[in-house]
């Protein structure tokens, strides 16, 4: 997978953008991004997606994040639902944060995902690109059928020296 790029919007903003060519349809790589049994392998909280824009979030701490980090167990944090078209785009504030994941058709029966983190500042964008990364490898994988047997958070934690400034 090709590394994240980061940019600034015409806001001031920051985004981190990965884009991904995957051999699977829409609706397959929708059912990895959005629900439950999935999103447990690899995203960053837990979160149950409320499909009505303008709907609250709410993200849980992970046990890993309390094992790795110590973040309290009861840890949560909120968002707001903004966009969701099944099978096509999923965008929500977590904190003040955007994120925006889109899946169009490759024309093939495959798919591009392209996941957009806007963020405030430069360097969370920096901070935030290796778990991204290494979620993003679990989403492959798991379309493609194969066993997770490596861990999102040690891999993120190897990539980190690639999403460095000016690395």
């Amino acid at each position: 997978m090709d590394n994240g790029t980061v940019t600034f919007t015409y806001d001031g903003r920051v985004a981190l953008r990965f884009q991904q060519a995957l051999s699977h349809p829409p609706e397959k790589v929708w059912a990895v991004i959005t629900e439950p049994q999935y999103l447990q392998e690899w995203f960053p909280a837990e979160v149950r997606f409320d499909v009505e824009p303008g709907s609250e979030l709410t993200f849980h701490v992970t046990p890993e994040q309390v094992r790795r980090y110590g973040l309290p167990p009861d840890h949560t944090s909120t968002g707001t639902m903004i966009t969701f078209r099944r099978g096509h785009i999923l965008e929500y504030l977590w904190d003040a944060e955007t994120l925006h994941w889109e899946i169009v058709p490759d024309g093939q029966g495959g798919s591009w995902l392209t996941l957009t983190h806007t963020v405030e500042e430069e360097e969370s964008a920096y901070a935030h690109a290796p778990g991204w990364h290494a979620g993003l490898e679990v989403v492959a994988a798991q379309l493609e059928g194969r066993a997770i047997d490596w861990s999102p958070w040690d891999r993120a934690e190897e990539l980190a020296s690639s999403y460095r400034k000016n690395a």
